[in-house]
């Protein structure tokens, strides 16, 4: 399919949205949102009407010759060229109040002195949380790419190694393979570089983020990840790194070792690995996404295991989430969500334990919903691999 019609599709989707809640007009603004719509990121704006195509207002880069593109200074330049085009200001309108600030928020506001304004974020992720066609081909390329990049994790690591020093040749590996080394994610204080290498008990360093693990990272600045220690015997690696190979990130976990584990940290992935596969059958279109997350609690007592699923100091309260443009799309599998899964959502489902004295083990895969159930994307040997 060619850009140009996937990009209708994306428009149409989100007008589809727009008429079923009443609103006339969408303006965009951020990033990952203007990478929806035009297939690109700007400094500028889209105004999307119910109906019809987008306007777009671009201030950078300059020198673009499309007749699509209308460049302006400012967006209090938009309402003259709405008018010049015989098109009448919203009386409701959409703006992205979950991710801009309230002086932006404040400013549009003046701009189109709108009736009503709504909050446009929750609707747009939730479009974007239904893949195309062609982002299910740009997730699927992803997926292909970083599970290349795990299945070489064995060659780069070298005896004495600190977990710096492995996080960091994973990471270069990774970009040798054409990882963009962008990390998008949703929310207003959720950072991380590539992405995280866990290394015994640092995996169950809490950290002031919502993933699933955490780790005290290299830097106050940064409190996530790996921390700078050596790699010893007898202790576990987890390691999640970025799959942004084509602006749309798939998710892959997986766990190695330093010689020998104590048996329990086996049988705690094995469990791992079973709840994966019990989510799997059961993430079929229209299943709900609490009962996803109540099963796998289910399975972790089933094993008496309940103490370390997720975390010990701290234990994340969900068990998957989307994928797409950011690595936290919509839906989240967690308690109390009854939002039901739809086909062609894209899944990371990571049931993840932490042994005391060992590390964390578990696996993550990202999934494509169907209607018999998930089909996995992100292909790579699933047991404890010895890196010695």
């Amino acid at each position: 399919m060619k850009i140009e019609q996937e990009l209708k599709l994306r428009w149409q989707k989100i007008q589809t949205a727009l008429k079923q809640q009443q609103i006339d007009a969408c303006f965009i603004s951020t990033n990952v949102n203007l990478l929806y719509v035009l297939g690109r990121v700007i400094s500028g704006y889209v105004y999307l009407p119910q109906e019809g195509e987008p306007l777009i207002f671009i201030k950078r880069p300059e020198g673009i010759v499309d007749e699509k593109f209308i460049y302006i200074r400012k967006p209090e330049d938009i309402p003259a060229i709405l008018k010049e085009k015989n098109i009448g200001l919203p009386t409701t309108l959409l703006l992205e109040s979950g991710e801009i600030s309230h002086d932006e928020w404040t400013r549009l506001e003046a701009v189109f002195q709108p009736a009503k304004i709504a909050n446009g974020t929750a609707l747009l992720r939730k479009v974007r949380s239904v893949k195309t066609d062609y982002e299910l081909a740009q997730l699927i390329e992803s997926a292909r790419l970083q599970s290349l990049s795990y299945s070489q994790i064995p060659s780069l690591y070298r005896n004495g190694m600190t977990d710096h020093e492995l996080a960091t040749a994973i990471e270069y590996n990774a970009r040798l393979n054409g990882n963009l080394g962008v990390f998008r994610v949703f929310g207003p204080s959720m950072e991380i570089f590539m992405g995280s290498v866990l290394a015994g008990d640092n995996a169950e360093a809490a950290s002031p983020y919502d993933f699933a693990l955490g780790g005290a990272g290299i830097h106050p600045s940064l409190p996530i990840g790996h921390n700078g220690s050596k790699l010893v015997d007898g202790e576990s690696i987890m390691v999640d790194i970025s799959g942004n190979y084509t602006g749309y990130i798939s998710d892959l976990t997986r766990t190695f070792s330093i010689g020998k584990l104590p048996q329990k940290a086996y049988d705690a992935h094995q469990v791992a690995i079973e709840i994966q596969q019990q989510l799997t059958e059961m993430g079929k279109s229209g299943a709900v996404c609490e009962d996803l997350y109540l099963i796998s609690l289910k399975i972790a007592e089933k094993y008496g295991l309940s103490d370390c699923f997720m975390g010990t100091k701290q234990q994340a309260k969900f068990i998957g989430h989307g994928v797409g443009l950011v690595i936290n799309e919509l839906p989240v599998l967690c308690n109390r969500n009854k939002e039901l899964l739809q086909e062609n959502m894209v899944i990371a489902l990571e049931p993840k334990f932490i042994i005391k004295g060992v590390g964390a083990v578990g696996v993550e895969n990202t999934f494509i919903v169907r209607k018999n159930g998930m089909e996995k994307i992100t292909k790579v040997e699933e047991e404890i691999i010895d890196l010695t």
